[in-house]
Formats: C-alpha cells, sequence, structure tokens
C-alpha cells in the first residue's frame, strides 16, 4: 500500500449481476474514510450489461433512486500497478443503512452461501480458470479475429505450446507481476484450445476469496493488455468458427474437523458422486446463472470445448462435470459449464448449493460418460433456448433458495430486458440475406 501522503485516486467498485464493474474514482485524500463507507445508489446493480436502467427491477426512480452504504471488503483494498500515479482499488459490498447486507449484490449471495454451509458443519474450497482471447481487428473491415499464432495449417491450433506463451511473454510477465503486487494468486498459465486464446488458473482458497480473485484478475488482465496495445476479450464465444471462452470451479468440502469429505475412504466416493448427481439435478434451473449473456448460449455447441448436456466423467473434458485426476485429499469436482463473461459470484454461489443438495438427498447419478459425451444421444440435452432457461431460472424454488428471492427477481428482470433487446434487433446477417 503506497504512502497515504504520495496517494493520487481511489478506485472503488461493486461487482453487478452480469460481472460488470461500476463504481467511482475519489482523492486519495479520501483513504481514511472508506471504512466508514462509499454512498453508491441501489439502482447500480439494477442495469443491463449495456449500463441502461432496468425499472422492472424496482431499483430505480419508482423507490425514489435511494442510496446505499457501500463497505470496502477486509483485505480487497490493494494497489493498481497499472496506473500511472499512486492508486489504491477498493473492493465494496453493498449493505441496507442498518448493516444488513443487500441481496440484489452478488457478492452478499455467495457469502450467504458459505455461511450456509458453515451452519451446517462444511467449509468449502475453490479456485476458479478463466479463458480469454487475444484478438486482432482485419485493417480493411475493422472486424476482430483470433490474434495469430506460431502455428503452421489451417487450424492455427498450437494447445499448450511454449512457442506461444514465449510470444506473448511480454503480456503474461506484465500479468504475472501485477497479480503480485495485488496478491492474487495466479497459477498455471496455459495457451489453449485456439488460436489467440489463453487460460490463467488460480490458486484453491475460501470460496468468496476465490470469486473475489476471479473478478479481480479479470480487470487486471483487461488493464494490463489495454495498457501495452493488446486487446483481449472474455466474452464467452467471440469467434463462431473457434472455441468459446469458459471459467471453470473446482470445489471441495471439508466437514466440522476440517477433514476433506471426499477422501475418506469409505464414503468419500459415494458422497462425491452424491454431489456430482446434485449438481446435475439442479444444471437446468440453474443454468441462467452459468450462462448469463445471449452470445454464451452460442457457446454451447456440440464438439466446441464446452459442455452441452447433463453428462459428467472422471477425468473427461466432453462433460459438464468432471472428477479431476487427484490422490484422495484433494478429490473434488470441476463445474465446467459457466462462460468467462459470467459472474464468479453467483456461478460459484450455484455450484455449492448443487453440492449440498447432493449430500443432502444422497442419489446416485447416471452412469459416467467414458468417452465422447458429445456423441451420446441418450444425455439430456442443456437448452440452447436463452428464454427457456429464463424461465426454469425465475420458477425454480432451488433457485429462490439458493440466491434469494431478491436476488432473483433483479436477475431475471435485468435478463429478459437484454433479451428482448437482442430479439428486437435485425442483424447483418439477416440484411445481406433479405434486402
Amino acid at each position: 500500500m503506497p504512502d497515504p501522503a504520495d496517494l493520487q485516486s481511489i478506485e472503488v467498485f461493486l461487482t453487478d449481476p452480469n460481472a460488470v464493474l461500476r463504481g467511482k474514482w475519489l482523492p486519495g485524500s479520501d483513504l481514511a474514510k472508506l471504512e466508514s463507507g462509499v454512498a453508491f445508489p441501489y439502482s447500480l446493480l439494477g442495469c443491463d450489461v449495456w449500463g441502461r436502467e432496468v425499472h422492472e427491477t424496482g431499483l430505480h426512480i419508482t423507490s425514489g433512486d435511494k442510496d446505499a452504504l457501500c463497505q470496502p471488503v477486509p483485505g480487497r483494498t490493494v494497489r493498481v500497478p497499472w496506473a500511472q500515479h499512486e492508486t489504491v482499488q477498493a473492493m465494496l459490498s453493498m449493505r441496507h443503512g442498518d448493516g444488513a447486507p443487500f441481496f440484489g449484490d452478488p457478492r452478499n449471495v455467495l457469502e450467504r452461501m458459505v455461511e450456509r454451509l458453515a451452519e451446517r458443519g462444511v467449509t468449502a474450497s475453490a479456485a476458479l480458470e478463466l479463458e480469454f482471447y487475444i484478438y486482432e481487428r482485419c485493417a480493411n473491415t475493422g472486424r476482430p479475429h483470433p490474434a495469430g499464432t506460431l502455428a503452421a495449417g489451417p487450424e492455427g491450433q498450437h494447445m499448450y505450446a511454449l512457442d506461444d506463451l514465449d510470444r506473448r511473454r511480454p503480456l503474461l510477465e506484465a500479468i504475472t507481476q501485477a497479480s503480485a503486487a495485488q496478491d492474487l494468486p495466479i497459477d498455471a498459465t496455459v495457451s489453449e484450445a485456439a488460436p489467440g486464446q489463453y487460460e490463467i488458473n488460480l490458486k484453491h482458497r475460501d470460496p468468496l476469496g476465490a470469486a473475489d480473485d476471479a473478478v479481480m484478475l479479470k480487470r487486471l488482465i483487461t488493464q494490463v493488455a489495454d495498457g501495452l496495445g493488446t486487446p483481449v476479450t472474455f466474452m464467452a464465444k467471440p469467434f463462431a468458427d473457434q472455441p468459446g471462452n469458459g471459467m471453470h470451479v473446482h470445489a471441495s468440502l471439508r466437514g466440522p474437523g476440517g477433514e476433506p469429505i471426499f477422501a475418506d475412504p469409505v464414503q468419500g466416493p459415494a458422497r462425491l458422486k452424491h454431489a456430482v448427481q446434485g449438481l446435475l439435478s439442479t444444471m437446468e434451473e440453474a443454468q441462467l446463472g452459468f450462462v448469463h449473456s445471449f452470445n454464451g448460449f452460442r457457446r454451447m455447441q456440440v464438439g466446441s470445448y464446452a459442455p452441452a448436456s447433463l453428462s459428467w466423467g472422471e477425468n473427461n473434458r466432453s462433460v459438464a462435470v468432471r472428477l479431476p485426476e487427484a490422490m484422495p485429499a484433494a478429490r473434488r469436482v470441476e463445474h465446467r459449464l459457466a462462460g468467462a463473461d459470467a459472474n464468479p459470484y453467483i456461478v460459484t454461489a450455484l455450484v455449492l448449493a448443487g453440492m449440498l443438495k447432493g449430500l443432502d438427498e444422497a442419489a446416485e447419478p447416471p452412469p459416467a460418460s467414458t468417452g465422447n459425451a458429445y456423441d451420446d444421444a441418450a444425455l439430456t440435452r442443456l437448452t440452447p433456448s436463452m428464454d427457456e432457461a429464463l424461465r426454469r431460472f425465475e420458477t425454480s424454488a432451488f433457485i429462490a433458495d439458493a440466491l434469494t428471492e431478491e436476488f432473483v427477481r433483479i436477475y431475471c428482470a435485468i435478463k429478459r430486458a437484454e433479451l428482448a433487446a437482442f430479439a428486437g434487433h435485425i442483424s447483418a446477417l439477416e440484411h445481406r440475406t433479405f434486402l
């Protein structure tokens, strides 16, 4: 943390339901005032992805557009290493005037889920993996396309190639250095399944911290890349002919004594399968939380490295819920459905809620997929329709219980407004076809 006397600016922000960071800049002299809270309107969390007010949320002028008091998240006021002058950023959570959490704030929703686990004597550990593209724009058309790789051949793939990491060394090393400055525990960095696509993994920690890490890492990558003139995107499906960007969640549970629930040689394997079944049985209801954007549903294509069905398997990347190869103490689930543009707090809350439901019901999952799950016609396909996913999400008792009725009302109003906007847009393809 810089000397307060040298501090030029403070960036304060909240994460809205679309995972868009909304906030403002304060003078550096206000650092001491942060602990007393920062006023933000409730309506900040009732905007669509374009930042427009969605009045159906009830958070805007119909309620007087009231202010809430937002408190800094402990340990999340950190230096901004890419700023030109001494700057810190402070992550906030939104509270009512009496200090109670406002459950329109996605972070508070996840915090409530963590508290629910604690009431059951259960603690969780999570780690998120984020995929993104480095892209360029065509000089003639301005259309974006994946940044080139060193690979030969028509596909341009160079999966896990060290050459691709070397080629992007200035950006990737700058990301690593900035992450260290913000105490973000990044782990492996790999060249992914498409040209210009990379993945950065975060280390396991408590679920709230893991989701905070993902929010901060996405901003860090974007800002560092922008400073180097290298645009990146976490868009779920930026290119029709290439794999989409995912956000994979690894999650495990511990019992009252801190023992890994899934490591027990007698009960562990069965409980792990129960958690898997909980995730599968709630996945259709929860889909809109994992795939929250109109574009995100384009990512769910058969054979595209994104799950398209209610499926699970041991060490199998064609399924929605994967059990990675691991020693008993590290046994966990990897939930692979979410797009990289999804809200990490909501995604993580839904994963934990599904696992808890599975443990409570102790039901067996269907047989594991042992080959290519995309080819298995017997598997139930996840809907490609945002409209259908919205209806299931909005009417689900499981979702209301997991995320609170207040959040579901706000979230669904936003998603319905976004869906209507896309449905009312005439695409360039339609003009080229029918004009």
